[in-house]
């Protein structure tokens, strides 16, 4: 299936991210200073690309096609993906929040910095997982060629409306950048 190959290819970029934000949080764990403006990009990729953006795709499109073709939101793996994106949502506040702690030079903000980043990290690589390993396939055998092709489109309106034309290669820009300073 076309759709569920984008949102592959989107949790390969994710899965980087979360290795520079483990290197990240190393570098913050150790005392060593990290700019800022390194800090606001992993946030805004996280809070934009990773939920608004993939999530979006997911929870707006992905899930009420596999519900209507009978996957059961309860007690299902619709259910326990929707959790899991809720305490993503959690962990990246508490990372926005450390941030700021940081940027203002707050006792216990590298503490809420890391133990959020490792929360995260951890949630979201078992999360990838899941999607990749039990809900794509699954996908692939109830969703027929004709909702694949409607999920595609959709997609693609959603990434224009939420992020906006030319923001998916400045975050592959970005998510490059980083990895370039953290991960080589």
């Amino acid at each position: 299936m076309k759709a569920t190959e984008e949102l592959r290819n989107e949790h390969e970029g994710i899965k980087l991210m979360l290795r520079v934000l483990g290197a990240v949080a190393k570098e913050i764990e150790a005392g060593k200073p990290v700019p800022p403006a390194d800090l606001d990009s992993i946030a805004e990729f996280l809070s934009v690309f990773a939920d608004r953006c993939h999530h979006g795709k997911e929870e707006d499109h992905l899930f009420p096609s596999l519900e209507a073709a009978g996957v059961p939101r309860q007690g299902g793996p619709i259910g326990v993906m929707l959790d899991q994106h809720a305490k993503g949502r959690t962990f990246i506040a508490d990372l926005k929040a450390g941030i700021a702690g940081l940027e203002a030079k707050r006792g216990g903000a590298a503490e809420k910095f890391v133990s959020a980043a490792r929360g995260y990290i951890a949630l979201l690589t078992q999360h990838i997982e899941k999607e990749n390993n039990v809900l794509f396939p699954m996908a692939a055998r109830v969703l027929g060629e004709a909702e694949d092709a409607r999920l595609v489109e959709a997609f693609g309106e959603l990434e224009r409306e939420r992020i906006g034309p030319g923001k998916h290669e400045e975050f592959h820009e970005m998510l490059e950048r980083l990895s370039r300073a953290y991960l080589e």
